[in-house]
């Protein structure tokens, strides 16, 4: 009963605003403002508002959600340690058995790079399209 007089009084309240809005010639706003209001007199009509007030203070229905916040959690904690180890460990497995057949035994020696570090050091750097940017801003 409680519930319904402080929806009742709140959708009042709304459509008096709404009513101060549309003497002030903003009836866009105003019309907004009486939908938003006569939201909580049709809950009360339907009701909505007694079946949410009998589930809010009920213990096992509170209990009830802090079940399902768990078993999100727990849903939540898997996918990220699974997307961090990389899948499932089937999917591992599989994984690294391509990975073995794809890549040919290298007869247990290192290959050296193409390039050498002496040869990087020696080449001159060209800094041309650099200075003309700076030239043409004057800098």
């Amino acid at each position: 009963m409680l519930a319904e007089t402080i929806c009742s009084a709140a959708s009042a309240a709304g459509l008096g605003i709404a009513a101060i809005t549309a003497y002030r010639k903003r009836f866009l706003a105003a019309t907004r403002i009486a939908a938003y209001s006569l939201v909580p007199v049709g809950l009360v009509m339907t009701g909505v508002v007694e079946w949410v007030s009998g589930i809010a203070f009920k213990p096992v229905v509170w209990a009830g959600f802090g079940v399902l916040a768990l078993s999100w959690l727990l849903f939540v904690t898997a996918r990220a340690v699974e997307r961090r180890t990389g899948g499932t460990r089937q999917e591992r497995k599989a994984a690294r058995a391509a990975q073995r057949e794809a890549v040919a035994p290298q007869a247990g020696r290192a290959v050296k790079p193409a390039t050498s570090a002496k040869k990087e050091q020696t080449r001159p750097e060209d800094f041309s399209d650099i200075e003309a940017i700076l030239k043409k801003h004057g800098i």
